[in-house]
């Protein structure tokens, strides 16, 4: 485990895995669920208009989502497979990682191994559900959706998260599951709630270390192994629970509707 992220070797992975990639040096990841077949479900950014697009104040909100991949796939004929308005798709592992490296998500990992982190978005004290599980949770979500994107509170991290955990926040607090969003608000707020130490932490090794604590301190109490505010949500009831639609769609049988992938 590296103080960064952990670099996975495609001969490892395994069909359950959650995976992501770093883009524009380092500045954000992308995340998804690797089903097998060298396929993996992921949640994107609907495409928007050039309008709405450029109405984005922040490089990092507007790339934070990888875009859909190509329409057409050299490799796999169903990459690039979604339903009509949903933001979760299926694409190739090539496609996904876009030329990236892979790296893999780590659940259930110490509280000191946690803390060493420098980048939020790379592990949870969480324990993850069993492999089955997670891909009938990703293949069922391709089918029905995963709600609207939203940087904050919905993002790749969030879906992936969720499918492999089944936890999701009972309040409103502004901030999902995402422990990347939660280093994105950590590091400023930390500069700034740090600020009345300085009369107490002079020179910038003592502001640096209360900052650098204030941001440790913020990962760990919004990480979801932590958190007091999340529940354990069935799939088939997700929907409902976060209001997207009034009843559930169809029946809940584990296999139905969704689409086969060859693993």
């Amino acid at each position: 485990m590296g103080l960064l992220s952990c670099r996975l070797d495609r001969s490892e992975m395994k069909a359950g895995d959650h995976i992501y990639t770093w883009r524009a040096l380092y500045t954000y990841s992308h995340h998804g669920i690797y089903v097998g077949g060298h396929k993996v479900v992921h949640f994107t950014r609907k495409k928007e208009t050039s309008s709405s697009s450029s109405s984005d104040s922040s490089s990092f909100i507007s790339s934070s989502s990888k875009p859909e991949p190509p329409s057409t796939c050299p490799t796999f004929p169903d990459c690039g497979f979604r339903q009509p308005d949903s933001s979760v798709i299926l694409s190739c592992l090539d496609c996904f990682l876009d030329k990236g490296s892979l790296y893999c998500f780590e659940y259930g990992v110490p509280l000191p191994m946690f803390l060493a982190k420098v980048r939020g978005g790379t592990c949870t004290t969480a324990c993850s559900d069993p492999p089955t599980t997670v891909i009938h949770r990703a293949m069922y979500l391709l089918q029905n959706g995963f709600g609207n994107y939203d940087l904050f509170e919905n993002n790749c991290e969030d879906f992936a998260l969720y499918c492999k955990t089944g936890l999701l926040p009972i309040d409103d607090q502004g901030i999902g599951r995402s422990g990347q969003a939660s280093s994105v608000v950590g590091i400023p707020l930390a500069a700034i709630f740090s600020s009345p130490f300085k009369l107490l932490m002079a020179g910038p090794v003592g502001m640096a270390t209360v900052t650098a604590g204030m941001y440790c301190a913020g990962r760990y109490i919004t990480d979801i192994g932590v958190r007091k505010d999340v529940v354990k949500v069935a799939v088939e009831d997700l929907a409902v629970s976060l209001g997207w639609k009034q009843s559930s769609k169809g029946g809940t049988g584990e296999g139905e509707g969704i689409l086969e992938v060859q693993l």
